[in-house]
Parts: C-alpha cells; structure tokens; sequence
C-alpha cells in the first residue's frame, strides 16, 4: 500500500440503532476493499467490540467511538489495524481525532473525523472547536464527515441560507488551512 492507496469510507448513516441498517453498513463495507471507515450520526450511546467488528465486515478490526447523547450525534471509526495504526486518539465534542501512521510506508497524517451539530444554536461553539483541533503547522489533516453546515450557496437544496454562517464557516475553513476533496463514489 503506497500513501496514495488508502481507501477511505466515510458516511452518514442516519442512525445504527436498527438490526435492518447495522446490516447495510456491514454489506456495504464488506463490499468495499476500505482500510478506515469514519460513520456519522450513528446514534448509538454505546458500543461493544462485537458490534464494531460486524459493522467494520469482519475485517475492519480496530474501532473507537464518541458516544451520542441521547439519540443524537455519535461517531464511529472502524480501521484494519493490518494496514493502519491509529494513535493519540483525541475524543472532541463534534469529532474524533487521530494520528494515522500506514503499516506499509510508514506514511502518517492527522485524520478528524467530524459530525458537526445540526442545531444552528450551536454552530458557532462548532466553528470555534474546529479551529482549536487544527495540528500544528506542517502537520498533515485530512478532516472528514458531516459538517451539518455548507460553504457554498450552490450546496443548498432549498432557500433557507444564512448567508452569515456560510461566511463565517468559510473563515474556519480558510483559518484551517482546509480544502474540500470532492465526492467519490
């Protein structure tokens, strides 16, 4: 695996306190050949190494998880720990965030996976936790998930836009050096 291959899933899931939805993310991975899975909105309070090992196919056999409260939010990180070591495991308020070595090169980045709040009340204390989790300079990030907040009018599928909020996510943005990689797939 070269530092250029490897192959990431990241979704939101809506929610994986169903036996019906927990067996379409396990089909799903299983088929995918992904080496790190970050899930989003997985409304779950807890997890146990069984479940994790099922969602992640079996084959994605390291996990670690930021609880939701209640029935919102949750993050999940599934990863084979044959091609990834995840270390500094950092638990935020809206992420997960880790060191990411890659077994085969030695390569490493910072990886956070995000679920940004849906609440607009909240956004701000969001925007201002996305800025203190930026590594420090020369430091690799890849920052994935759901961010529950768009950047860019055209990404809006109604007219209900706070015009202020996109700028003000723009400005977080450009603070942490953050570009989009486009969807793939």
């Amino acid at each position: 695996m070269a530092a250029s291959d490897i192959d990431t899933v990241c979704w939101n899931v809506r929610g994986l306190n169903s036996a019906k939805r927990c067996l379409a993310v396990h089909e799903m991975i299983a088929s995918t050949s992904c080496h790190i899975t970050c899930l989003q909105e997985t409304k779950l309070q807890s997890l146990d190494s069984t479940l994790a090992r099922f969602l992640g196919a079996y084959r994605l056999n390291q996990f670690t998880y930021k609880p939701a409260h209640g029935t919102k939010g949750g993050i999940l990180a599934l990863w084979n720990d044959n091609a990834l070591d995840l270390q500094n495991i950092q638990i935020g308020r809206y992420s997960i965030t880790a060191t990411l070595t890659m077994c085969y090169s030695a390569a490493s980045f910072v990886l956070t996976t995000i679920y940004g709040p849906s609440r607009r009340v909240e956004k701000e204390n969001f925007l201002q936790h996305l800025r203190q989790i930026k590594p420090a300079p020369g430091t690799k990030w890849i920052v994935m998930g759901d961010f529950n907040i768009i950047y860019k009018a055209r990404d809006k599928n109604n007219r209900n836009l706070n015009l202020r909020l996109t700028r003000r996510f723009r400005v977080a943005l450009d603070y942490c050096e953050l570009n989009e990689i486009h969807l793939q797939n």
